[in-house]
């Protein structure tokens, strides 16, 4: 984790100001985002610079065919509920969605946003590949997971700012009557 904090530092000063854009920064922050997925950590910003870059900037061919191997989406998705892996698919070339590898991404992706959990890991067990070299995917998807698992079991929801709320603490409270014997001996 140490490398990735000192990467972090050299990344966000890349990231500031026009230099967010610049071409000849592409390969720094694409070792940012590989060094990324090594650690399990994360960083949107890097990420969507990355994806910006590769939309907007021509480009290699060899560096689009790599394009659609990159852990910049499904890094994306281990941070659900929040919505960095929208904002991924939005930097992603409407030509590249179509690609097999972004097009399986965004499948799964799609599966985890509207809850079919089953079907994503079916899913996810036949596309594994697209895995490797991501450390902490698994273990982050199954915890959004559990959590909806929970909030629609109980009825509660969450509201923009990510926090959680019981919809009804009404039918959760139940009444309960105390008896309590007080002696008023005079002695």
């Amino acid at each position: 984790m140490a490398m990735f904090e000192q990467m972090r530092a050299n990344v966000g000063k890349l990231l500031k100001g026009i230099d967010r854009y610049n071409p000849e920064n592409l390969a720094t922050l694409e070792r940012y985002v590989e060094t990324q997925a090594k650690e399990n950590a994360y960083d949107l910003e890097a990420n969507l610079a990355v994806l910006k870059l590769l939309a907007e900037v021509p480009v290699q061919p060899s560096l689009l065919s790599d394009h659609s191997h990159r852990p910049d989406p499904v890094k994306a998705l281990t941070n659900l509920p929040h919505t960095d892996f929208m904002l991924c698919k939005c930097m992603i070339n409407q030509a590249h969605q179509e690609e097999w590898p972004i097009r399986q991404i965004l499948y799964l992706g799609d599966l985890l946003e509207t809850c079919h959990f089953q079907a994503f890991w079916q899913a996810l067990d036949e596309n594994m590949d697209l895995l490797e070299g991501i450390a902490g995917f698994e273990d982050s998807v199954w915890k959004y997971s559990q959590l909806k698992v929970w909030m629609s079991k109980y009825g509660w929801s969450a509201d923009e700012s990510g926090q959680i709320f019981i919809c009804s603490q009404e039918e959760s409270i139940k009444p309960k009557n105390i008896v309590e014997k007080i002696d008023f001996d005079s002695e």
